[in-house]
């Protein structure tokens, strides 16, 4: 094995264990937000808070890593290596993640206003969409090649939201205002649009970094944007009076008292692991990868609501799960035959390389 496949097969082992973490975070996030509300919750805040408070959670990785660069360096007698920077954040990479930080911030209010008021089955398809918006950014921003199998994906995503929205009041939750409903049907297609370029803002970051960027680095940018993200929805929970509320909550709480603080404390581990498993993602392969497993993810949260909350599965429904799905393997053959293409194109390469090398 050379050390080009080596590295071909840790990339994409990594790669595989970043998308494991993303589909943990992602189909179990929205459900415990939305169990959170269902039984008693109110605080929009401090949902969105819950979203990125758990950044401590990287910092674990991250003390190994430190752990074994300095020990890499203090066993090394080059005085270059033992003048190793054990922080890779540059100052232009902690600047561009602040502002990421705070876009996150207002997304997370977006997208836990629409959970607040929609059946997360609903919610679910709805960001789907977020899929057309993260393939416009990533042409924009990072010159993204598309297909048309990819533009057939993004189509067929885009029309299953549509679907729904022709049917916006087929699933609205008793005692919910139709203004309500409506308002969080519009949050929601907000926050998909903002994450759509949120996602394309990190692979441009990357892009842009002027440095080579590990995996420890993502790592930081993860727990810098997550901390400012943070700050902005601590300020929403300060002015809303959340964190007073907090202890009348969970006293009413339908679950006991308990288990409201253990649904807090898991909201804020499933979404930091949907977090640093989408960034990964897009470190080992792109922004649109990571938002088309975001997509295809949803119609498994849909499932999973309909199963656990006894959400209706309406006609509008079930046409845009299979609009998801077709989206989604239209894409995934076009990537196969695109990455088959480009091997057969490298061989025909080598071949003729060796061909010239042989010549006399």
């Amino acid at each position: 094995m050379t050390i080009q496949e080596d590295s071909s097969r840790t990339k994409k082992f990594l790669l595989a264990i970043n998308c494991i973490i993303l589909a943990i975070g992602n189909c179990g996030g929205p459900l415990i937000t939305r169990l959170y509300f269902l039984k008693g919750g109110e605080r929009i805040w401090l949902s969105s808070w819950l979203e990125t408070v758990g950044w401590p959670i990287v910092l674990i990785p991250l003390s190994f890593s430190y752990f074994n660069r300095r020990e890499l360096s203090d066993n090394d007698n080059d005085n270059n290596n033992n003048n190793t920077k054990f922080i890779l954040m540059t100052p232009r990479i902690f600047v561009a993640s602040i502002g990421i930080g705070i876009l996150t911030g207002f997304d997370n209010y977006l997208y836990a206003y629409g959970v607040a008021k929609l059946p997360v089955s609903t919610s679910a398809l709805l960001i789907a969409s977020q899929l057309a918006f993260t393939a416009g950014f990533a042409f924009l921003l990072v010159k993204q090649k598309f297909t048309s199998y990819s533009i057939n994906s993004i189509f067929l995503l885009t029309l299953g939201a549509v679907v729904l929205a022709l049917h916006a009041n087929g699933d609205r939750p008793n005692g919910e205002s139709r203004k309500e409903y409506i308002l969080g049907f519009i949050m929601t297609l907000g926050a998909a649009a903002l994450y759509g370029l949120i996602l394309p803002l990190f692979e441009l970051l990357y892009k842009k970094a002027k440095q080579g960027i590990t995996y420890t680095l993502v790592m930081e940018i993860q727990a810098v944007y997550c901390i400012f993200s943070t700050v902005v929805c601590t300020i929403g929970m300060i002015i809303n009076k959340d964190f007073q509320a907090m202890s009348r909550e969970a006293k009413s709480f339908e679950l006991g008292e308990a288990r409201y603080y253990i649904v807090i404390i898991w909201s804020a581990i499933l979404w930091q692991c949907f977090f640093l498993g989408a960034i990964g993602v897009i470190y080992f392969s792109s922004s649109l990868v990571s938002g088309i497993l975001i997509t295809v993810l949803l119609p498994v949260t849909e499932i999973l609501g309909v199963v656990f909350y006894g959400e209706k599965f309406t006609p509008e429904k079930g046409v845009s799960l299979v609009l998801s799905i077709w989206g989604f393997i239209s894409y995934l053959y076009g990537d196969i035959k695109a990455s088959k293409k480009k091997k057969e194109n490298q061989s025909q390469e080598q071949e003729m390389i060796e061909k010239i090398n042989c010549t006399p």
